[in-house]
């Protein structure tokens, strides 16, 4: 892929999306799945938080600062990431 397409958004829109999550649980009733972001050669807590409620799945994306140079370390932190998120707002996440 060119430069230009890659700088101005030309590129598969739904790849980053559609990709398997690195890690993934259930935590009281939420599904908490980290989807890692490369930034350099190191990796970024990056990850969902879903939930359906009513019939409807809802969904809660959050992205922090912290890297790691290991996968199953930023996976491993994320997935805590999304614990504490869980615990700190429980079903008003979703508000």
């Amino acid at each position: 892929m060119s430069f230009w397409k890659k700088l101005f958004g030309g590129g598969d829109a739904g790849s980053a999306a559609s990709a398997a999550p690195d890690a993934q649980e259930e935590f009281e009733g939420f599904v908490i799945k980290a989807t890692l972001m490369k930034a350099g050669g190191e990796f970024q807590i990056a990850g969902t938080i879903e939930k359906e409620i009513d019939g409807e799945l809802k969904t809660y994306s959050f992205i922090r600062a912290d890297k790691f140079s290991s996968r199953e370390d930023a996976a491993a932190a994320t997935l805590g990431k999304g614990r504490q998120i869980v615990k700190e707002q429980g079903r008003t996440l979703f508000s």
